[in-house]
């Protein structure tokens, strides 16, 4: 006889599972900076390109989750350890030069100085609103990442797959709340 569904019951991942499996997803899909193992020349040019830019856009989402924390220092507790893994998809890019991890409670110095103004440093005035914010922003770029792998490289289109689920996930902790 199955059980009946406890009515608090809810429908998908929780939020702690999401946080385990994130990172160990990652490890699994060779998170490196390494060759693609594709054939050299025009491709190569091409897919560092990708590679540099993919690395631009975690670092631009660092920026921005700096500037969240800086104007809502409230949500630091929870928004450190998603930061921490954008700043772990620069650098398996190979960026991260500018997305320090020390700088986990308020932005860097050398992101400070090189961001310059724009809408999208700009914070809303509420928690709600900022967290949408960077639900949004985290949602493009998986989106993004997501229609490059049908062109990308082997390796690079792993590394693509994986940071695009992670990003994925990222908006789910985001849109949930404390659940």
């Amino acid at each position: 006889m199955p059980f009946p569904s406890s009515p608090r019951a809810r429908s998908g991942p929780r939020r702690r599972s999401l946080l385990a499996v994130a990172p160990a997803a990652l490890a699994l899909t060779g998170c490196t900076g390494g060759d693609s193992g594709g054939p050299a020349g025009e491709d190569s040019s091409a897919a560092d390109r990708a590679r540099a830019r993919a690395a631009r856009d975690s670092e631009g989402l660092v920026e921005r989750y700096d500037a969240v924390i800086a104007a809502r220092p409230g949500l630091a507790g929870r928004l450190g350890p998603l930061r921490e893994e954008v700043v772990r998809h620069a650098r398996a890019f190979g960026g991260g030069r500018k997305a320090s991890p020390s700088a986990s409670s308020s932005p860097s110095p050398s992101v400070t100085s090189s961001a310059s103004p724009s809408p999208s440093a700009t914070v809303p005035g509420n928690d709600k609103d900022a967290l949408a914010g960077l639900a949004a922003a985290e949602r493009e770029l998986a989106d993004r990442r997501t229609k490059a792998l049908g062109v990308a490289p082997g390796e690079l289109a792993r590394l693509l797959a994986s940071v695009a689920a992670a990003g994925a996930a990222h908006v789910y902790l985001l849109t949930e709340g404390d659940a």
